[in-house]
């Protein structure tokens, strides 16, 4: 499954869909909202073009980390601390696939995808700089 979303996911039922045959290891990254002097963070994607290059990174990482379930949900909207924001759940047969495919999605998803976050603040707020490089 690859989405963006305002819908919170049930990381659990993405877990057990990972678990297919051949699967000797399953690595969940969760990132979540943190406590950093904010209240709440508020996060927006050009939905068209994030979509697409989140399917080429899960595309990309299944290719070369020889991955048997790639999911990828990105948040969008307002979340408050404690919230999932991006999940990523990969399936390979051995761990160190695994943890190499997961670490490659969050490191593209970071320089290469169109999802903004402004983080909120008790006067005020500010959009967090993004790697983002189109190209």
């Amino acid at each position: 499954m690859i989405a963006i979303q305002e819908e919170d996911v049930d990381i659990g039922a993405l877990i057990t869909a990972a678990k297919k045959h051949g699967a000797g290891a399953v690595v969940v990254f969760d990132g979540v909202v943190r406590d950093d002097n904010i209240t709440e963070m508020e996060l927006e994607a050009y939905q068209d073009v994030a979509m697409q290059q989140l399917e080429k990174i899960a595309l990309d990482a299944t290719e070369q980390f020889n991955l048997l379930h790639v999911d990828i949900i990105h948040r969008i909207g307002r979340l408050v601390i404690g919230e999932n924001i991006l999940i990523i759940v990969v399936a390979a047969g051995h761990r160190p696939q695994a943890y190499a495919g997961s670490r490659y999605i969050i490191e593209e998803i970071k320089k290469g995808v169109p999802i903004w976050k402004k983080e909120l603040t008790k006067d005020g707020g500010r959009w967090v700089p993004g790697e983002y490089h189109p190209g």
